[in-house]
């Protein structure tokens, strides 16, 4: 196997990705939601390289209030407050019981259901009075 030049010659780095910042996010929205012209949506994009799924998800970042901070360095979770961890704590507990209080209802429905097929049974399997006089 002969080795090419190509082999010998270092690998080209990945490509970048791109990383824009919250003004810039922010300005694009803006700026896209003010074109009123036929097809001057479309250019804004081409012109910046972006496509709508891009808006999409800033526009909700906007609107979750996501965006209204420092742009967040790549690769960093961003930092959460304390009433963010809070909130996500209790709706973790909501959901857990939540589900528990399902159970808890599906369960209280089956023993009634039980209770009253017993009564049901116990009135059949009884004797009335009349009858255990007649004998």
């Amino acid at each position: 196997m002969t080795m090419s030049n190509a082999d010998l010659e270092p690998r080209a780095e990945r490509p970048k990705r791109r990383v824009f910042t919250n003004e810039y996010k922010l300005a694009i929205v803006a700026e896209y939601d003010a074109l009123t012209e036929s097809g001057a949506r479309g250019a804004l994009l081409r012109r910046e390289g972006l496509y709508h799924s891009h808006l999409i998800e800033w526009r909700k970042a906007r609107d979750a209030g996501a965006l209204s901070g420092p742009t967040p360095r790549p690769g960093r979770k961003p930092q959460r407050s304390r009433e963010q961890v809070e909130l996500e704590r209790l709706r973790r507990d909501n959901e857990r019981m939540a589900a528990e209080l399902a159970r808890t209802k599906a369960a209280l429905d089956v023993v009634g259901k039980a209770h009253a097929l017993l009564g049901m049974l116990s009135e059949s399997a009884e004797p009335t009075r009349e009858n255990r006089s007649s004998k």
